[in-house]
């Protein structure tokens, strides 16, 4: 029978916690069928994920669209270069016969290859300086992978075996991303070994078996994401980059959430309530944060969904659904658990959490003495880490910064000793009408920038009366800082009868910038006025939420320039991974680390004020709130953010560039945020505040139907059902 105290209990998300209690079996067993169906979307999952990277309505793409139509081939897919070194001794043209014999034997074994090179074009640019080595482009159509393309293996295989005393490799983009090879550890093992390291921190949190507690909660929650996913699948495209997203933060959101929660119940176990009651009071308290915070995340990711690009909507989409069903399983499944077997599982309970952190305490009572100190410190660190981001350029990783061994990267090294330009790799392919392809290629040959322009005979060069001419630009167009060649071709062009359009690296580059950060303002708008209206309706406080904003923008800032720092500039990336300076960001990396952090990093706002609020509404001064709260959080939140940098440290560990270098923003910015933001500039800029942390005038609380006759977050009395969920 419930208590007279739980009588009285008129919260929203304390009647949730009481019928929980009275079904927990039933919701156990509901999400226990979630769990099993999970781990067979999982296994289903991966053959419907979506290799689309495309940009409707951009000229480039579109230009790449109708290349794919004609050609069946290249257009918005980079090509591959084959290249071809004779033994010493010999040369490329004294075997002309053979080779052109082998690349015609490989045309003909892969009709779904097209091959431009030396012989069907005749543009003496094709062979390097010392006349041993020539290449040849191979447009494939787009893969339907992360593998390698086993049509251009294919077609490299046939040109070896025709010439079995040549040597025969591959390089470029796709090739150098990976040293040749697409090999790493699968999301199961990355998934596992961030696992391992979570339990661990765990261990030391809760010192008692309840340490495995919130693994099965990732657990359920990751799998059923997974199945929510597959459906999703059946509805729109969802990008493979989700199924990364939903294994390891998923893995981390819903860690960090039980945590707050079981946390908070031993908290008042402590305090001599019983397990039910203790329960429900955490659901009143900490599962009100836990919500709060589950929609902040999906908000941040939510605001993808305004960029014009289907595979950062997709990712959105997918990557909502990650902090939601966390949610969702954190605030049923895991009170269920806890009220069947919590306290046979806490134990041996080395830790007690009848009072706060004196460590935390401690450092916040430094701090509301010192509150100017703790500011100029922060805003010193800040400002450092912030200071690279004004030369950060966004594009694709350069080549120098790819493999730095394999047989990628030493084809790429004899094709640059023998004096081919490091714009072999990106090629742009012009489509034009064809009787007009050799004025404009007497156009283009002029232009600054351009190392050759190639059309080749036959169906290769020219069908249904147009041609796709080459262009190979002096310099690799792959980032913001390199589109010289690219903006000069489209310039020369733009007033040329008969040109269809320009596409390749470089074009698709401008299309994807002019696209997705054309649209940052409304994206940042957008996400900015729904995350400050939550927040304050949540805390009751216009100043905390503002400054919550802000915040977070900064720390994206000073993120974005350790990014820079690190992997542009290359001053961590070649100690630590081994990689020289990439020259850029790669280029869907940064949005991506925006939406996902801004969401991410709001949960330790949220962890530190909601409590900090609630022991305000308790009475306290606002310092004396800030010193208990922050004593209470603060070891959670270091905690917590520990364990979502194990996540993406295991993420890192995939082989591709792009992916570590999101691994690592990811990493920086949620571990930035939990040391200077939230533990040093906060507490900072709330004691400075004082009082005027709670300004709430009641026209705009009227506005966000916050009801003013709510008491405290301890009792719950005077809250109606609908706003009760985030009001103290």
């Amino acid at each position: 029978m419930p208590s007279s105290k739980a009588a009285k209990e008129s919260s929203g998300l304390g009647r949730l916690g009481r019928w929980v209690i009275r079904h927990r079996r039933r919701v156990i067993l509901a999400w226990l069928v979630c769990f099993a169906a999970g781990g067979y979307a999982a296994s289903q999952l991966t053959h419907r994920l979506s290799y689309d990277f495309s940009l409707p309505g951009q000229p480039a793409y579109q230009t790449g669209v109708k290349i794919l139509a004609l050609y069946g081939n290249g257009g918005n897919v980079t090509p591959s270069v084959l290249v071809i070194t004779v033994p010493g001794g010999q040369n490329v043209t004294g075997d002309r016969s053979t080779i052109a014999s082998a690349y015609h034997s490989a045309q003909g074994a892969n009709p779904e290859v097209r091959i431009v090179d030396f012989f069907n074009t005749s543009d003496s640019k094709f062979i390097t300086s010392n006349g041993r080595t020539t290449y040849a482009y191979l447009f494939a159509p787009p893969n339907t992978g992360l593998g390698a393309d086993q049509r251009i293996a294919a077609t490299e295989s046939s040109v070896a075996k025709a010439l079995p005393g040549d040597n025969v490799g591959l390089t470029g983009i796709d090739a150098l991303s990976t040293g040749g090879s697409s090999k790493g550890p699968s999301v199961l093992i990355e998934t596992l070994l961030a696992g391992i390291g979570a339990l661990a921190v765990l261990a030391f949190v809760f010192a008692s078996f309840l340490a495995v507690l919130p693994l099965v909660i990732a657990s359920v929650s990751i799998l059923t994401t997974f199945l929510l996913l597959l459906g999703l699948s059946y509805l729109t495209s969802v990008s493979f980059i989700v199924q990364f997203l939903v294994s390891l933060v998923g893995l981390g959101v819903a860690i960090d959430y039980s945590l707050l929660l079981v946390t908070r119940w031993r908290e008042e176990r402590a305090r001599g309530e019983s397990s039910e009651d203790a329960l429900v009071k955490a659901m009143e308290t900490a599962g009100r944060a836990v919500l709060l915070s589950g929609l902040t995340v999906a908000i941040g990711l939510m605001s993808l969904i305004v960029l014009p690009v289907p595979f950062l909507r997709s990712t959105g989409l997918g990557g909502m659904l990650i902090p939601l069903v966390s949610v969702a399983v954190v605030l049923t499944l895991l009170p269920a658990i806890l009220a069947s077997v919590g306290p046979r599982w806490d134990w041996p309970r080395l830790r007690n959490e009848s009072s706060a952190s004196r460590g935390w305490k401690a450092w916040a009572t430094g701090i509301t003495k010192h509150p100017w100190l703790g500011l100029l410190t922060a805003v010193l660190i800040l400002g450092i880490a912030i200071s690279p981001v004004f030369h950060l350029r966004v594009g694709q990783t350069s080549a120098q910064a790819e493999a730095q061994s394999g047989p990628a990267h030493q084809q790429y090294q004899d094709l640059l000793s023998g004096k081919v330009p490091a714009g072999v790799i990106t090629p742009m392919e012009v489509l034009v009408d064809a009787t007009r392809a050799q004025s404009t290629i007497q156009t283009l040959r002029t232009v600054h920038g351009v190392e050759t322009v190639a059309l080749a005979s036959g169906t290769a060069g020219t069908r249904a009366g147009f041609a796709d001419v080459v262009v190979v630009p002096t310099i690799e167009t792959l980032n913001s800082a390199t589109l010289g060649p690219t903006r000069s071709v489209e310039r020369a062009l733009r007033q040329m009868r008969g040109v269809v359009g320009v596409t390749g690296e470089g074009p698709g580059q401008q299309a994807f910038t002019s696209a997705v950060y054309g649209n940052i303002p409304l994206m940042l708008g957008v996400l900015a006025i729904l995350t400050f209206l939550l927040l304050a309706r949540a805390l009751r406080s216009i100043i905390l939420a503002l400054k919550a904003v802000i915040l977070n923008v900064v720390s994206l800032a000073a993120t974005f320039g350790i990014l820079t720092w690190f992997w542009q500039d290359g001053h961590g990336s070649s100690p630590i991974f081994g990689i020289p300076a990439t020259g850029a960001v790669t280029i869907w990396v940064p949005i991506t680390v925006f939406a996902f952090l801004f969401g991410l990093s709001m949960d330790y706002e949220v962890f530190i004020l909601t409590r900090v609020r609630e022991e305000y509404d308790a009475g306290h001064s606002t310092n004396q709130a800030l010193v208990e709260g922050l004593g209470r959080t603060g070891r959670l939140v270091t905690s917590a953010a520990l364990i979502l940098f194990l996540a993406f440290i295991s993420l890192a560990s995939a082989p591709l560039t792009d992916v570590k270098i999101l691994a690592t923003g990811l990493g920086i910015g949620i571990l930035l945020d939990a040391t200077i933001i939230r533990a040093l500039f906060v507490p900072s800029l709330v004691t400075l505040f004082g009082k005027r942390n709670w300004w709430f005038p009641s026209r705009f609380g009227r506005l966000l139907f916050v009801n003013r006759s709510s008491k405290s977050l301890t009792t719950g009395e005077g809250v109606s059902p609908v706003t009760s969920v985030f009001e103290g």
